[in-house]
């Protein structure tokens, strides 16, 4: 199974620190994110990686190289231009293959066990949602026996974590899409599962989110 790493963002609300590095390798506990998530794939066993970048993106694969150095395989999609979620994705699909694979922002931090989403795929889309955090109190689904809806009841939010099918982006064309109404033409149609990821997560995206992986870090230490 492989993964992509979505890396192409700005990360602009954590400027100053990312108008001369690419957020994914901004620092939490002196390892840049992205290196977490490296890491954690390693560890269960997805060792075959594509990232996608945009911004200061030679410098992502200056750090990271061809993966060797932290015990996986990586290849590169480099965007001219940012594609959105959705058209980052596609561009990428020559490199991911014809079998679901995993999908994980770059700009997030969790201690979620990657092996778990190592299952076969029913549907077009897994997704991992997690309680609401303080910045998105309405959530985004609703998560009923593993089945994902749209009420107003029990809603969580996305992870940023996901296993996809290609046939999610059949019918799409290449450009700069988002990956949210995809998610919600499979959702209508019953081929959108989830489940609720209740251990550790930050949507690093501001720099008191920043902190806040900090401060989880020092603790575990």
């Amino acid at each position: 199974m492989k993964a992509m790493i979505l890396a192409a963002g700005k990360g602009e609300r954590l400027r100053p620190l990312t108008l001369h590095t690419p957020k994914p390798l901004v620092r939490a506990g002196g390892v840049p994110l992205i290196e977490y998530h490296i890491r954690a794939l390693a560890k269960a066993g997805i060792d075959e990686l594509v990232i996608n970048h945009a911004w200061l993106g030679e410098q992502i694969e200056a750090y990271l190289g061809d993966g060797r150095r932290l015990g996986v395989c990586i290849q590169y999609s480099a965007e001219g231009e940012p594609l959105e979620t959705g058209g980052g994705i596609h561009r990428a699909l020559p490199l991911l293959g014809a079998e679901p694979f995993i999908v994980v922002n770059g700009d997030i931090w969790t201690d979620y066990d990657f092996g778990a989403l190592k299952r076969p795929l029913e549907g077009l889309a897994h997704l991992v949602l997690v309680d609401n955090p303080a910045h998105n109190l309405k959530g985004d689904f609703s998560l009923i026996d593993g089945c994902i809806g749209d009420g107003d009841t029990a809603t969580l939010t996305y992870s940023g974590i996901a296993v996809l099918s290609p046939q999610l982006f059949s019918g799409c064309s290449a450009g700069a899409f988002k990956l949210a109404p995809l998610l919600r033409q499979a959702m209508a149609v019953g081929k959108l599962s989830g489940e609720h990821y209740r251990g550790r997560w930050i949507d690093v995206g501001t720099h008191e989110r920043l902190a806040e992986v900090e401060r989880t870090l020092e603790a575990q230490r």
